[in-house]
């Protein structure tokens, strides 16, 4: 650790800082008693100046204690779900390096030393742990597919730099944390640090890391369709928050195409004849074209709208110094 704390006492002089860097590991738990010791054990092995928060999630077991007994600063946050976790947890914890990562030892601990070298080196704000792995029991059936689907689109609406989105280990600065928002409140939260990272333009990058199975015993919290469905409700609020002109002016043109579509038949009809058959599907048809405009000018303003908002976060991360004063 000597290496890591001298590189970082050196990047905390050259921006100012009047301390020394610190770093909090932390860590938010749901009945994760087989596996928080090893995990607080192996962090406090490769980060021995770091401190440790195992903040609790209303476990029904010896999670608080193994984790006390480990050597973790433990907290409690009532509200159930990891995005309630990660909100209080970047509230309350005041650092300049925060090591993100779950309690269910799939991680691999000795590689933050490297992580948050990187971090304070390269002054990054936002490191993403993809995780690699050979063994067939990392994942659980299904959620290889649904990460690469679910990260697949934030890639096509946010930009291409994640390949792991939903990987849990992250390693984050004090103004990424301070600047988050963090409105979800379960596993969708991995999906708003990365877009939060891709809106803002943050110096961010991605580094692969070893992923493992969880160990006997060991049950996973994540329910793969409730969850999955959560995340992609939360892609579809954050491309109505963030790129309203692609979302209204889609569904703008869609409403106009279907009116078109159904005005056809009618328009032939009223050539041949010189009749309007079917008055109530001529009615809908011009509605739907009237709403379809309206949402395409509701995108315009909206846009502008985001643009405003978008400048005004960034003003506020950029105010945010990188280490504490």
């Amino acid at each position: 650790m000597s290496d890591l704390t001298n590189s970082i006492r050196d990047q905390a002089t050259k921006a100012g800082a009047a301390h020394p860097v610190t770093v909090a590991v932390l860590v938010p738990c749901y009945n994760e008693e087989i596996t928080i010791g090893k995990v607080v054990a192996d962090f406090r092995a490769a980060l021995s100046d770091a401190t440790i928060y195992v903040y609790d999630n209303n476990s029904r077991d010896n999670t608080i204690d193994v984790a006390q007994r480990a050597g973790a600063v433990v907290r409690k946050e009532l509200r159930q779900g990891k995005g309630n976790v990660v909100r209080r947890m970047f509230a309350d914890i005041e650092a300049d390096v925060y090591v993100l990562v779950d309690g269910d030892d799939t991680y691999d601990a000795s590689a933050s030393e490297v992580l948050v070298k990187r971090l304070v080196e390269e002054r990054l704000d936002f490191i993403n742990a993809m995780r690699v792995s050979a063994a067939k029991d990392a994942y659980r059936a299904g959620h290889r597919f649904g990460n690469w689907l679910l990260t697949g689109l934030v890639r096509q609406i946010f930009g291409r730099q994640f390949n792991d989105m939903l990987s849990g280990y992250k390693i984050l600065s004090r103004r990424f944390v301070k600047s988050f928002p963090a409105m979800s409140s379960g596993f969708e939260t991995e999906t708003e640090l990365a877009v939060h990272a891709l809106e803002l333009r943050m110096p961010s990058t991605e580094v692969a890391t070893v992923y493992k199975e969880r160990p006997p015993g060991s049950v996973s919290k994540l329910r793969t369709y409730s969850d999955g469905a959560q995340i992609m409700l939360l892609i579809a609020r954050l491309v109505k928050d963030e790129r309203p002109l692609r979302f209204f002016g889609l569904s703008g043109l869609s409403l106009i195409v279907v009116a078109i579509l159904l005005s056809i038949p009618l328009l032939v009809t009223y050539l041949e004849t010189g009749l309007v058959p079917r008055f109530p599907t001529a009615i809908l048809s011009a509605a739907l074209v009237i709403v379809g405009v309206l949402s395409i000018f509701a995108g315009l303003i909206l846009d502008m709208t985001t643009t405003t908002r978008r400048e005004m976060k960034r003003l506020i991360y950029l105010s945010l110094p990188t280490f504490k004063q």
